[in-house]
């Protein structure tokens, strides 16, 4: 499958390449359509094979490997350390002769050539080089793609990297003047040089260095500080310098080649702040509690030679569980959390309030074991649940606010469950419905078992858009492009699969991406049309059970579309409906149903009522008005056609309160 992939993506690339050599795509051609077609089309199959090309694989897997080709390795507290496969078969020494394999999946860093990549291909790189003979005249890993990017980002920041001056060079004023910006004067310029920082006169920002294994710039983010003209009023932006790719720890200049233990924080100031006030080494994440991909590659390599980290990222809801999730990532036996309070802010901001940060360090509790818990360990996460009501109930909805009022927002951790009749639109619904949630940095992926991912991504990019694209072909580069920035990530699964391999993928997607929604579309597609219906029901049981201890143990949301039963039509929908025993029902956090009256009444309307509710047991309806151009339920009225009568928000709220009132 995956060779087929890159092949079907060589061929559109290729086709595409002759169009452009022709002036199709940019000029007012007959066959400018197709050539948008084919570039829709390569980003969405490039986005796909990004998740499908790593591969899911298992330690045991990983060890029988280096084991077969005779290659010695230690185990550490997240990868299997070795040597580059070009050296020869020696006693692993120092950092530059390392190579790092993640335990998990199986992905590598060579601390050697400084390359990256999947476990596909160090596996075909290991295979080739224990033929060779003389491997040190041999350039490892290639034809490895993500090398050239990263030659790229590389060779763009050292550009920018050069045109920045060091802090020391500046006057008093000037320094002044910066921490006086970005409201730091309690950090001390000798504190910025230690971290090297430096200063863009250029651009007048601040540039903080993220530091690779070996002590390299391997990125920087930029901090601009813009006062308004009229009120004067200051803002702060942030631009990191690669995008997306990784950046490597601000910090990392700082630890002494016999550090054991490392403060690891959310930003710049926050390390700084320890740094300053404990002495304790401390480095800061690249894009704080959300990690990329290649940036996690990166990172956890860097951490191997540490026996304790200490997590101080904040004294929120959304930091205390994003520290549980790195911690897991790092290896909880070696990580201790400082717990979220109110006494115990961040460390910047404890900076600030003049606290004491030595003895807010001290309070870092280890991890313990995840099956035993007592009310003194929950105490504080159940003070923050009552004193953070808003962050508790989740990331809200923008496109649908009466699932606000009904469901309160989208957790963690929760089953929903989602039925409605065959063609009501449940799939162009859990489209726009994670869309929405997408856009708001929830990382989501997408497993389609009935549509293929091209149609399903064309959807949604019109649903972004708000548009009909195929009208508006010009405005198609912007829309996706922006659309290539959101977390959103697609299986390849289609039709009948087992839930095994299915659960590895959704396993993977967690641990690599952060995945923190899961949509799967939907039940009776993905387990085919085998076997009697017993055997079938005992097999969707079995299948729900799965997804509802994956959502629990791995702190995950699932979506799981499923078909209803066969009614009539004229008959309302019940959590009764949905197919198969009542396990599905029982297992789900929420219910929601997809109703559709328009062919059974003049007055009809498609709506989709909660028929459960376990946070809040609210239940009601939200009424639905689907428009054709932007394939969404989520458009409103015109503001001329909503003057001199009732707005549709007016009467879903109407509606709502009826239902309520009745459900109550």
């Amino acid at each position: 499958m995956l060779v087929f992939l890159k092949f079907v993506v060589t061929i559109l690339e290729q086709a595409l390449v002759q169009l452009q050599g022709k002036g199709v795509v940019h000029g007012a051609v007959h066959h400018r359509p197709t050539a948008h077609l084919i570039m829709f089309s390569v980003v969405i199959l490039q986005r796909t094979l990004t998740f499908f090309e790593e591969e899911v694989v298992t330690t045991s897997e990983i060890q029988k490997f280096l084991a077969e080709r005779d290659m010695k390795f230690e185990q550490g507290f997240t990868c299997f350390i070795t040597t580059c496969p070009r050296l020869t078969k020696k006693k692993v020494t120092c950092a530059a002769d390392k190579l790092y394999v993640n335990m998990t999946t199986g992905h590598f860093l060579c601390g050697s050539c400084w390359k990256l990549g999947g476990w596909h291909e160090l596996k075909d790189n290991i295979s080739l080089t224990a033929n060779l003979k003389k491997r040190k005249t041999y350039e490892c890993f290639k034809d490895i793609d993500s090398v050239q990017h990263l030659k790229k980002d590389l060779s763009r920041v050292m550009e920018t990297w050069s045109e920045t001056t060091p802090i020391k060079g500046l006057t008093e004023d000037q320094v002044e003047q910066l921490r006086g910006d970005l409201d730091c004067q309690r950090i001390t310029q000798s504190t910025f040089e230690k971290f090297g920082v430096q200063y863009n006169p250029a651009a007048r920002c601040l540039v903080f260095p993220y530091h690779n294994l070996h002590g390299e710039v391997l990125g920087f983010k930029k901090i601009i500080c813009k006062h308004a003209e009229t009120d004067g009023a200051k803002t702060l932006r942030e631009v990191s310098v690669p995008r997306t790719g990784p950046l490597g720890l601000f910090g990392w200049n700082t630890i002494g080649a016999d550090t054991k233990e490392v403060v690891m924080t959310t930003s710049e100031l926050n390390a700084m702040a320890v740094y300053q006030e404990t002495k304790v080494p401390a480095v800061s994440l690249p894009r704080g509690i959300h990690i990329f991909p290649n940036s996690l590659l990166q990172v956890l390599p860097s951490l191997e030679r540490f026996k304790k980290i200490l997590l101080w990222f904040g004294d929120d809801i959304r930091a205390w569980e994003g520290a549980k999730q790195f911690a897991n990532k790092l290896n909880n036996k070696r990580c201790y959390i400082i717990r979220p309070t109110a006494e115990d802010p961040s460390p910047f901001r404890a900076l600030n309030q003049e606290l004491r940060l030595k003895s807010i360090l001290s309070k870092a509790k280890p991890l313990s074991h995840k099956s035993i818990v007592s009310f003194p360990q929950l105490r504080q996460e159940v003070f923050s649940e009552l004193a953070h009501v808003e962050q508790v109930a989740g990331v809200k909805w923008r496109r649908y606010p009466a699932l606000n009022r009904l469901l309160k927002g989208h957790r963690r951790g929760e089953l929903t469950v989602f039925t409605g009749p065959t063609g009501s639109g449940k799939t162009t619904f859990m489209s726009d419905y994670s869309l929405d949630l997408c856009m708001q940095g929830v990382n989501t992926l997408w497993g389609s078992f009935e549509i293929n991912n091209v149609r399903l991504g064309k959807m949604m990019l019109t649903q972004f858009a708000m548009k009909n694209l195929s009208k508006n072909l010009h405005e198609f580069d912007q829309w996706a492009n922006r659309f290539e920035e959101l977390p959103m990530f697609f299986m390849t699964f289609h039709g009948q699969e087992s839930i095994k391999r299915v659960i590895e993928t959704m396993s993977h997607a967690v641990y690599v991406h952060d995945i923190t929604h899961i949509i799967v579309d939907n039940l009776q597609f993905m387990m085919g049309v085998n076997g009697d219906m017993t055997d079938r029901f005992t097999r969707q049981d079995m299948i729900i059970s799965a997804f509802r201890r994956f959502a629990t143990t791995m702190n995950c949301h699932v979506s799981l579309v499923i078909h209803p039963r066969k009614e009539k039509e004229t008959d309302e929908l019940t959590t009764a409906s949905i197919f198969g025993s009542a396990k599905a029902s029982q297992e789900a956090d929420n219910v929601l149903l997809l109703q559709d009256k328009r062919l059974s009444s003049l007055r009809g309307r498609k709506y989709v009522q909660v028929t459960k509710n376990r946070f809040d047991g609210e239940l009601g309806i939200m009424l639905l008005k689907f428009d054709k151009e932007s394939l969404s339920f989520a458009v409103r009225d015109k503001p001329k056609k909503q003057e001199g009568r009732k707005t549709e928000e007016a009467e879903n709220e109407k509606t709502e309160a009826g239902e309520n009132v009745q459900s109550n």
